[in-house]
């Protein structure tokens, strides 16, 4: 299956579970990966026959802001919800939200959790 990627989506947005994270809201970066079916657009070259990278990080977006979650698994799955309710084309959509600036006192990178949706398993 071809894959559709979008790497390091900055969205700032305000989950969490301590109430300062609700109240100041923080940066979040997104990876998101869809199977889709490319084989149309790679004969065609016209954008009609694709899945829109644009459209899928607004959507991603929107939902990042639309409402708060404690839970970075809550978010993920809403996102993938909507992406896959959104686009028809895309199968399977692997999701990475990743927190750089939790506050845990350590040195790190980021937390994150990753999913993996898939179109014939929603209900």
């Amino acid at each position: 299956m071809d894959q559709i990627e979008i790497r390091g989506l900055k969205v700032f947005a305000y989950h969490g579970v301590n109430p300062e994270e609700k109240r100041d809201g923080q940066n979040f970066i997104l990876d998101i990966t869809a199977d889709v079916d490319l084989s149309r657009p790679c004969r065609t070259d016209n954008v009609e026959d694709t899945v829109s990278y644009a459209k899928v990080m607004k959507t991603a977006i929107r939902v990042m802001n639309e409402a708060s979650y404690d839970l970075l698994e809550k978010v993920s799955q809403r996102v993938a919800d909507q992406i896959l309710e959104e686009y028809p084309p895309i199968q399977t959509v692997e999701i990475t939200l990743k927190k750089p600036e939790a506050p845990i006192r350590a040195d790190f990178d980021y937390v994150a959790v990753h999913i993996v949706r898939r179109r014939e398993t929603q209900q």
